[in-house]
């Protein structure tokens, strides 16, 4: 009988986990770095980091439809960075690097949508703005 509480439990968490990722706050992530900060926010994500490779993918908080800017921010001494919108099939809608920074698209707020953040050996500060 005891058994079943911890199936109990760990479904719980479980679903627990999903939630949070689905309303954006749960971040699921790859990274290998001295040092790694990462910040989501509303209107936007900020990352600090030192010799980071890796990624990191978040549920986008968009609660209308819109035409977004996105602007993304690099302050980096090594390394690269690149942002891709996805959506909820994980198809690229939007790419942006230090050579692409900025990009405007028409967003659904009743869709899902997630940022892809990858890291190439990166040594700075980073901003996403929307």
């Amino acid at each position: 009988m005891h058994i079943w509480w911890y199936i109990i439990g760990a479904v719980l968490v479980c679903a627990g986990v999903y939630l949070l990722y689905c309303q954006g706050i749960a971040v699921s992530k790859s990274i290998a770095a001295i040092l790694f900060v990462f910040r989501s926010g509303k209107n936007a994500d900020r990352a600090v980091l030192d010799s980071c490779t890796g990624w990191v993918r978040h549920a986008g908080r968009f609660s209308e439809k819109r035409r977004y800017e996105f602007v993304l921010e690099t302050q980096l001494s090594k390394g690269d960075v690149e942002v891709c919108l996805l959506d909820r099939k994980r198809q690229q809608l939007l790419r942006l690097n230090r050579q692409s920074p900025e990009g405007c698209i028409e967003l659904d707020g009743k869709s899902r949508y997630y940022l892809y953040w990858k890291f190439q050996s990166a040594t700075g500060r980073c901003e996403l703005r929307w």
